[in-house]
């Protein structure tokens, strides 16, 4: 059943006995009622509730209402803040008056028919009840929304006749009353309906402003529309005092005037809202691009946010930048990352926030923290691409990290920065599935534009009164989805991907048929009808299955990775593409990085070869290797470089004396004695082929090579160490969990189970008692005896008839139950629980009472 047809069947009620409380209406509903209800507003169920009269309670609390209010459209939250400036109760007809007009269908037939829908919504999340001839607001929401000079309305009227004049004396009302015509009665109250009666009358209110004075009229002009509030002199000119004698403008405080709302509303011709807007903004196409170069071009960025996530934790992998006193990265060292990404800094902290929230990433915990890959860095390595990609993708959806925020200030006013506190947004995670949903609506290939998207966001979470534009934090976050949508190749030219769609949990059945769409056309008019209601939030299940369709349907549009390269004779390597991984990684070591894009260019230089010999490969395995992985002949200076270095790698000896060097060829030594540029490493011969230095190891290997030779390192025992490049892990990491947005929304079974328990304590709050078995207040425990406890329960187990207890339990919970006992022994009652619905057995001595329940129930 729709909330349409829920609304119709509560209004439905019109002529048998209305509800006359919110928790009798909500006694009405039916289970289907009551769970849209509670998925609407979860934290109506945490705890649960008692029974219904519990949850009508909290229902109505500030806190809760306000979060219902803050997440209604805009149509529904106009037809809230008109119920509140309604009567009250009010008729359906007064209501679709004060929405479309005085004409009602005929003046607005499109406010008119979408009025049910927005009506449906507020009796579903329990902010209105009753029928059509008694529509009521929930008390909290009319005194958020009615208005008040502290807190002027959105619709700009201001207080009613009797509001305005409450504190007036009766003499001037009085004059009032005169002054418009009106008979004078004797007491302040019928003055005041009367002239409520003629404020209200529009063939009267007609006439008389048909008397008013131009520049009074005027006056009402600048007012009607809001703020209703005007400021006056003790003298008031002619044009004020005109208002004034009638009544038109009324004072509220010194030098303040109002409008009355009744005579606004005349003036408005009996519209709340100068813009009611039943529909939610078309989006506007930017471009439409073929979905197959969608889906390319979304592949392609694909790829490039692996590579970027590898680089990033290739360049960390031997401990990244220290972790701040306060947690996060300095500004110094996300600059240096942004330099080494060659990216701009937001999206170099947009990168580093998602290999962190994925759990790449993390601090080491040591004494001198630092950041470092994690363990499952190692393990999302080993899987294929595109399944590499639909973990990146399903992190980014769920995550609530922003790193937009990342050089913005706090609360406080302490900068924020990336892998630091505060950047939680539990808003993020649906506003990015409620963005990537309106573009999944679209036909495919069509990117609609920016502010498109922004329009129909506030359409559905509107601002709150007076909230400037700079703090719309869903605004804000919008605009960062569709860039990091963008960077991530969910995307690609703006229009959601094939593989963005299976990512939603959406197929292709799901999309509507293509239709002929260009730059700046407004979408069809299927396409601007409100949407349907969310869908249910995907379980763990369907969102493993949505990111495996992802990776599948991904897989075919990435580039195959390549076992070869294109050797040149300028010493440089040309790779064509995507490299298998122990080809790519050799390659780092042997040559370095010139330039990326769609073809990777390696340099090969005598300190890039002096590294892959001192990681302990030898000339004949760099030839070898070359040899077998190109696909052009290995060139002649290459292989000159190689033997060149390799001749000369290790033929000077360095070790700990503080350090020495030692050589077989001793002009060798004389050369570097003879050089001033080692007079730093303070070197003196110990033999021929020894000298000796007052630098460490270290510091010596470099000094040596500066000067232009190639030494190599020794151990005690005089063998060549080899040094590897060390990979440092965190120990085991959990990525971090996102922050909730409120209580989630209950499954099935949750709201099943909590339907039952209020229902069942609702049985026991209401079920009829025999005359003078009833409790001495509401919602108090029966009380009895023992022995009259005990002798009630006896008799009911010969009868067969069903009681009400008060029990408490060994916690000390109080709480009351209808039970039908079967039999009575050693101090237990054992009983059909009608609450529980099942047999259970309850100590006597913890039955704080019992009572008949009339003969006509159970």
């Amino acid at each position: 059943m729709t909330p349409e047809e829920r609304s119709r069947k509560e209004a439905a009620g019109t002529g048998a006995a209305a509800p006359r409380s919110l928790a009798e209406s909500l006694r009405a509903r039916d289970d289907a009622s009551l769970s849209a209800l509670l998925r609407a507003r979860p934290d109506l169920i945490t705890p649960v509730p008692t029974d219904l009269t519990q949850l009508a309670t909290r229902a109505a609390t500030r806190a809760s209402v306000v979060r219902a209010l803050e997440r209604l459209d805009r149509f529904a939250l106009q037809t809230a803040e008109a119920l509140a400036v309604a009567p009250d109760p009010a008729p359906y007809g007064a209501l679709l008056g004060l929405m479309a007009g005085d004409g009602g269908a005929e003046a607005d037939p499109v406010v008119a028919e979408a009025l049910p829908r927005a009506l449906a919504t507020l009796r579903e999340q329990a902010l209105a009840w009753g029928p059509d001839d008694r529509l009521r607001l929930v008390r909290t929401a009319r005194e958020l929304l009615a208005p008040s000079p502290q807190h002027p309305s959105p619709t700009g009227l201001g207080p009613t006749v009797a509001e305005a004049t409450s504190g007036m004396s009766p003499g001037r009302i009085q004059e009032i009353v005169t002054a418009t015509g009106l008979p004078s009665t004797h007491d302040t109250v019928s003055a005041v309906a009367s002239l409520t009666t003629l404020f209200t009358d529009r063939a009267r209110m007609a006439a008389l402003l048909a008397t008013a004075p131009a520049e009074s009229l005027e006056v009402l002009t600048r007012l009607v529309w809001g703020p209703p509030y005007g400021q006056v002199t003790a003298d008031p000119a002619p044009r004020l005092r005109w208002l004034l004698d009638r009544g038109l403008l009324l004072p509220t405080a010194p030098g303040t005037v109002v409008l009355p709302r009744e005579v606004a509303l005349h003036l408005r011709s009996g519209r709340a809202h100068r813009h009611a807007e039943p529909l939610p903004p078309a989006l506007t196409t930017a471009a439409t691009h073929r979905p197959q170069m969608v889906d390319a071009t979304a592949a392609g960025q694909a790829y490039t946010a692996l590579a970027t996530v590898e680089e990033l934790l290739k360049d960390w992998d031997e401990g990244g930048p220290s972790v701040l006193r306060a947690g996060g990265l300095s500004v110094r060292d996300l600059k240096r990352t942004a330099v080494a990404l060659d990216v701009p800094e937001p999206v170099a902290a947009f990168w580093v926030e998602l290999a962190y929230a994925a759990g790449l990433l993390a601090s080491d915990g040591e004494a001198d923290e630092r950041y470092a890959a994690t363990p499952a860095y190692d393990e999302w390595l080993e899987l294929p691409a595109a399944e590499r990609w639909s973990r990146l993708a399903t992190v980014w959806l769920a995550a609530t990290r922003t790193p937009g925020l990342v050089g913005g200030r706090d609360a406080k006013d302490r900068a924020l920065s990336a892998l630091g506190p505060g950047l939680d947004r539990s808003s993020a995670p649906e506003v990015r599935h409620r963005v990537l949903t309106l573009l999944a609506g679209l036909p495919e290939g069509a990117s609609p534009t920016p502010d498109s998207i922004l329009a129909r966001l506030r359409w559905e979470r509107p601002l709150r009164g007076g909230q400037p534009a700079a703090d719309d934090l869903r605004g804000r976050l919008a605009e960062w989805t569709l860039s990091e949508a963008e960077l991530l190749g969910v995307t690609g030219r703006g229009a959601l991907s094939a593989h963005g769609r299976a990512l939603l949990g959406e197929g292709p059945e799901h999309a509507p048929a293509a239709e002929p769409v260009g730059p700046g056309d407004k979408l069809p008019v299927h396409h601007r009808h409100h949407p349907p209601a969310l869908r249910e939030p995907l379980t763990a299940a369907e969102r493993e299955a949505a990111a495996s369709r992802a990776a599948r349907l991904l897989a075919p549009l990435l580039p195959e990775p390549l076992d070869h390269v294109l050797l040149q004779a300028d010493l440089t390597a040309v790779a064509p593409g995507p490299l298998e991984r122990p080809l790519a990684d050799m390659l780092d070591v042997l040559a370095d990085v010139e330039s990326k894009g769609g073809a990777t260019v390696y340099r090969f230089t005598p300190a890039s070869v002096r590294r892959a010999l001192d990681a302990g490969r030898s000339a004949s395995d760099l030839h070898a290797f070359l040899a077998a992985h190109s696909r052009t002949p290995v060139p002649q200076p290459l292989t000159y470089l190689i033997d060149d270095v390799a001749r000369r790698h290790g033929h000077l000896r360095v070790g700990a004396a503080s350090a020495y060097v030692r050589c077989d060829d001793d002009t060798v030594l004389n050369e570097i004695l003879a050089d001033k540029r080692s007079a730093s490493l303070r070197l003196r011969r110990l033999a021929p082929t020894v000298l000796a230095a007052g630098a460490d190891p270290a510091t010596l290997l470099e000094g040596l090579r500066a000067l232009g030779f190639a030494p190599a390192a020794e151990s005690a025992e005089g063998d060549v160490l080899i040094t590897r490049v060390h990979a440092h892990r965190t120990g085991p990491r959990t990525a971090p969990e996102p922050v909730p947005d409120g209580p989630p929304v209950p499954d099935a079974t949750l709201l099943t189970a909590a339907l039952r328990a209020i229902r069942a304590g609702d049985l026991a709050t209401t079920t009829p008692r025999k005359p003078g078995a009833a409790p001495a207040a509401d919602g108090d425990l029966p009380r009895t005896t023992s022995a009259e406890t005990l002798a009630t329960v006896q008799a009911a187990v010969l009868t067969g008839t069903a009681l009400w207890i008060g029990y408490v339990n060994a916690e000390g919970t109080a709480s009351q139950r209808v039970i039908a006992p079967l039999r009575v022994e050693g101090g237990f009652v054992t009983a059909y629980d009608h609450t529980a619905d099942e047999v259970r057995t309850y100590p006597l001595h913890r039955v704080t009472g019992v009572a008949e329940l009339a003969d006509d129930q159970l």
